[in-house]
């Protein structure tokens, strides 16, 4: 497989150009082989990307490639489906020992499961009966069942009532198709701490502060990590990866969708699609958004990159709220 050290080092085409190229539909055609699928593939991402100014800035090769990883799991490209997203993300330059450059300083665009989109593979497996997460209302948890464990609920019917509760909590759960049934509740003190641990986009004082209306509108810009945006769906995201990874029916294309969620990936010069080598954010991370914000200085809290929980990443984000 080719790695960046075989590439050369150049500055790659806006993506409007580049997929008209030769090389690039010999990729989608060679890659899709069903001639009609390629053409509907072409015009779903190009319109995708025209709609999105801050992806518009990314290198090429990684739409496109970022692309043809949710298509090879037949996810839509449509942020509105929220099945996968490719989020810019830009990288600092990379160099060998030597000090020589082997890939300069870029903004990629990085392929990132959404929450909808765990749903979609975890059903096309044929094995559950049902498969859902949601948040939990105050009053609704009722602690755990003394015998089994097992935590336990009683919903609140009414809808507008329900939705006015503050959320305490989340829980996914699943059933098979012959009867085995598992849930998993998480306190959100439990996922606010997951989030504050695991992602270095994230702040739990930060989160309060911007939840009291303490943050001034000038800073807003730095708090684009979806767990300050979104911080529900981040935390049913979770919340689906711990219950299927742990007890849920592992598919191939779940398996898939698992190791390369949050995966930089690339064309290289020789039309082979290639995934960037050094680790990338923990899979229930998103990364932040670029839109051409200044870079926070030295010293500040935030924003950071989300990274695994034991994994360096050299990747640096430029954040803006505007672009979801």
């Amino acid at each position: 497989m080719a790695t960046y050290n075989q590439m050369q080092v150049q500055q790659k085409p806006k993506f409007s150009v580049a997929i008209t190229t030769k090389g690039y539909q010999s990729l989608i055609s060679n890659t899709l082989r069903d001639p009609a699928r390629a053409r509907l593939f072409t015009a779903s991402i190009t319109s995708a990307v025209a709609v999105n100014p801050a992806l518009q800035e990314c290198d090429a090769g990684t739409i496109l490639a970022g692309a043809l990883l949710g298509e090879s799991l037949n996810l839509s490209p449509s942020p509105q489906l929220g099945q996968y997203y490719l989020v810019p993300f830009k990288q600092k330059a990379k160099y060998d020992r030597s000090g020589r450059m082997i890939r300069p300083e870029s903004v990629t665009a990085t392929f990132v499961l959404g929450y909808k989109g765990y749903i979609q593979l975890a059903l096309r497996s044929g094995q559950y009966r049902e498969l859902d997460v949601m948040e939990i209302k105050e009053g609704e948890y009722l602690g755990k069942d003394s015998t089994t464990g097992k935590a336990k609920f009683q919903f609140i019917e009414d809808d507008d009532q329900r939705d006015a509760l503050p959320t305490v909590g989340y829980m996914a759960y699943f059933e098979y198709l012959n009867g085995f049934r598992k849930a998993l509740y998480w306190s959100k003190e439990k996922m606010m701490t997951h989030a504050d641990t695991y992602s270095k986009a994230f702040s739990r004082k930060s989160y309060e502060d911007l939840m009291a209306g303490k943050v001034p509108e000038s800073e807003m810009w730095k708090y684009s990590s979806f767990w300050y945006k979104s911080f529900d769906d981040m935390a049913k995201k979770t919340m689906l990866r711990q219950l299927i990874s742990r007890w849920g029916v592992m598919s191939i294309e779940m398996t898939k969708a698992m190791e390369i969620d949050n995966a930089v990936a690339t064309v290289a010069d020789n039309n082979e699609i290639v995934t960037e080598p050094e680790p990338m954010p923990d899979a229930s991370e998103q990364p932040e958004l670029h839109t051409g914000k200044p870079e926070v200085g030295d010293g500040q809290a935030l924003p950071h990159v989300d990274i695994a929980q034991s994994e360096p990443t050299t990747a640096e984000p430029v954040v803006d709220l505007s672009s979801l």
